[in-house]
């Protein structure tokens, strides 16, 4: 029976969330499978992946095939690099105890990357949310110096229909007293 390590697709239209299996190559995708190794899920940023990795390298040993992406996450998580770690320990290359530190060292190093990229996301977001605040602000203080500015030529303005009704009350008293000297 050839056993193929590949993704499950579950979740909703848009929202993908998938399994990492072990199952017969000729099952369907969705179908039966012989072991769930873990977890992928590509909505988050970065993506987030749970496996087991004990039983991914001992799938990897009875000569389970991984397809391509399942490949990728396997690799992500030092599956393969187990897996040939522990083909040099078979062989005599090194021991058990060098195979496990060159891991260990791996993992440190892949963690310390994961991290690096958390955080430059989580900055560039901050740094992001700064520029939109600082735009934000700004506009209110254009807004609010029109307002008042506005306020200020509206008060202007009174002072100047003043001025007019003003000048119209003169011209009618002068109107007035023209048809007063005419009248008499």
């Amino acid at each position: 029976m050839p056993v193929k390590i590949r993704l499950q697709r579950h979740g909703k239209k848009g929202k993908p969330f998938y399994w990492v299996v072990a199952a017969d190559s000729r099952s369907k995708r969705d179908g039966r499978f012989l072991e769930k190794i873990g977890t992928y899920n590509p909505n988050t940023n970065p993506a987030t992946i749970e496996l087991n990795l004990e039983s991914a390298v001992q799938w990897l040993h009875n000569g389970a095939q991984p397809t391509d992406t399942a490949r990728a996450i396997l690799s992500y998580k030092g599956a393969l690099l187990k897996h040939h770690l522990d083909g040099g320990v078979r062989k005599g290359a090194l021991t058990q105890e060098q195979a496990d530190a060159k891991l260990a060292a791996w993992l440190e190093e892949k963690a310390g990357k994961v991290d690096a990229k958390k955080q430059g996301l989580s900055t560039a977001k901050a740094d992001a949310r700064a520029k939109a605040l600082e735009a934000e602000r700004k506009v209110n203080e254009e807004r609010i110096a029109a307002a008042k500015q506005a306020e200020a030529e509206a008060a202007a303005a009174p002072s100047e229909e003043e001025t007019a009704a003003e000048t119209e009350e003169t011209a009618e008293a002068s109107t007035e007293e023209n048809t007063e000297e005419t009248q008499a």
